[in-house]
């Protein structure tokens, strides 16, 4: 039956999904590897909640993909419930049509992934199966798009950005024939409405799962674009599912730049089950450098607690257990790191941070337009970097929205690098200094 040799094909070296260049920085493929990592940790805490049940043999879990790109996750998905719900629907072909028709689900975020996330859980860019094209592994659909959607939108505008992303009007207001990276899944004002609007009727997904865009161009480049990864997320949390897992930037446990609202929601709320930090990318994501790491967590709606938290440093895990995660008001990463800033934070005496400022402290982002080379009466200075270059341009005070006390006094820029470098030099010496302490109390040894 060919069903079954489309199935037995995909266990074949190398696969396909690990050879696909990624598009971009923003837009990054997940290895099957990191996206069955991922599922592994969804199966452990399915089973915890449901008395050792198994996720892969429950023929009325319904998955969502809402990022769809490769259709890593929705195939990998597929894969275990094929295996898992062997006893509960015997025949092949019945099975793999119901798993597709009524399990897993996607939303695409561009045409060019919508075909090829089909090709790689239909086997077909074409999910009806037809005398035309009969490569489809599933027989229930009545539409080619299958259950992995996607049609062009278009941004909503207000003044000079898109309402729901942040979007750049200049750069994103394109002709039909460009993406304009308008997501379905975000671009709207109730997800539960889309998705019943997208699937044809009303959708409870027991899990949300992806690796959503990172960041929406248009500022300074790279880490200083504006990052819209936490709308995905807060999206797939309005839906009300039972587990939610993304991979994204780890950017937001430290925070600034929008996101921290959503680190706070985040580390607050009680549900985070378990979180693998990479603050290399390149080790979950072979060839590419995303800044400050990647992380991927378990949202889990039925857990109110600690968490897990694994840092994954030169291929070796770092795991801490029932860790707090609201105990500060940004994430420290580091285990170490940890503990030096409990045994300060014990003294009790004044912080450096009553001195310092965080990330954009006037409020100005780097997309920021509203300034002229020539000074004039009733503007201030703005150092900034146009074009490449460093220069000074001249802006309306009232412009200034925070920190309004400190615009008349001196102040002093430190880069960012020095001070991750200060910061790794006094964890260094920290350590050395208690590992000699530790061999000035050790007892002496003759040999």
């Amino acid at each position: 039956m060919s069903t079954q040799a489309s199935f037995a094909l995909r266990g074949r070296n190398p696969d396909v999904l690990t050879c696909i260049a990624n598009l971009s920085n923003d837009e990054v493929f997940t290895p099957p590897e990191f996206a069955n990592r991922m599922l592994n940790t969804l199966e452990e805490a399915w089973a915890a909640n449901h008395n050792g049940a198994n996720v892969w043999a429950d023929k009325a879990v319904k998955f969502l993909d809402p990022c769809t790109k490769s259709g890593v996750f929705l195939r990998e998905i597929t894969s275990r419930l094929t295996k898992g719900l062997e006893n509960e629907i015997p025949n092949l072909e019945q099975r793999v049509n119901h798993i597709l028709t009524k399990q897993v689900f996607g939303i695409a975020i561009t045409q060019l992934t919508s075909l090829l996330a089909r090709r790689s859980v239909y086997c077909s860019k074409h999910a009806k199966k037809t005398k035309q094209h009969p490569h489809s592994i599933a027989t229930g659909f009545e539409a080619d798009d299958g259950n992995i959607w996607f049609e062009r939108l278009e941004h909503t505008w207000e003044g000079t950005k898109c309402a729901y992303c942040g979007a750049p009007r200049t750069i994103f207001e394109r002709d039909k024939g460009l993406e304009n990276h308008a997501y379905a899944f975000i671009h709207n004002e109730n997800s539960k409405t889309r998705t019943t609007e997208l699937f044809g009727g009303e959708m409870q997904f027991n899990v949300i799962i992806g690796n959503p865009p990172y960041q929406m161009t248009g500022g300074a480049g790279g880490s200083s674009d504006s990052s819209i990864y936490q709308l995905f997320v807060q999206q797939a949390l309005k839906l009300e599912p039972q587990y939610v897992s993304m991979v994204v930037p780890s950017r937001w446990m430290a925070g600034g730049r929008g996101l921290d609202e959503f680190r706070a929601q985040m580390l607050n709320s009680g549900h985070l089950r378990s979180l693998a930090d990479f603050p290399d990318s390149g080790e979950a994501f072979p060839g590419v450098q995303i800044k400050g790491g990647v992380c991927y967590f378990l949202w889990d709606a039925s857990h109110n607690g600690t968490c897990d938290v694994t840092r994954v440093a030169g291929g070796v895990e770092h795991i801490q257990r029932n860790r707090k995660m609201g105990e500060f008001d940004v994430f420290v990463r580091d285990e170490r790191a940890l503990e030096i800033l409990r045994k300060v934070l014990s003294k009790k005496e004044p912080s450096v941070v009553e001195l310092v400022s965080g990330d954009t402290p006037f409020g100005i982002a780097t997309n920021f337009e509203d300034w002229s080379e020539k000074e004039s009466a009733g503007r201030i200075p703005l150092h900034l970097i146009s074009r490449g270059k460093r220069q000074v341009g001249f802006i309306k005070r009232r412009n200034i929205r925070r920190n309004i006390e400190a615009l008349d006094v001196w102040k002093v820029l430190v880069p960012e690098a020095l001070m991750a470098q200060a910061k790794h030099s006094l964890i260094k010496s920290l350590a050395k200094r208690s590992s000699q302490r530790r061999r000035q109390r050790a007892p002496s040894r003759f040999w």
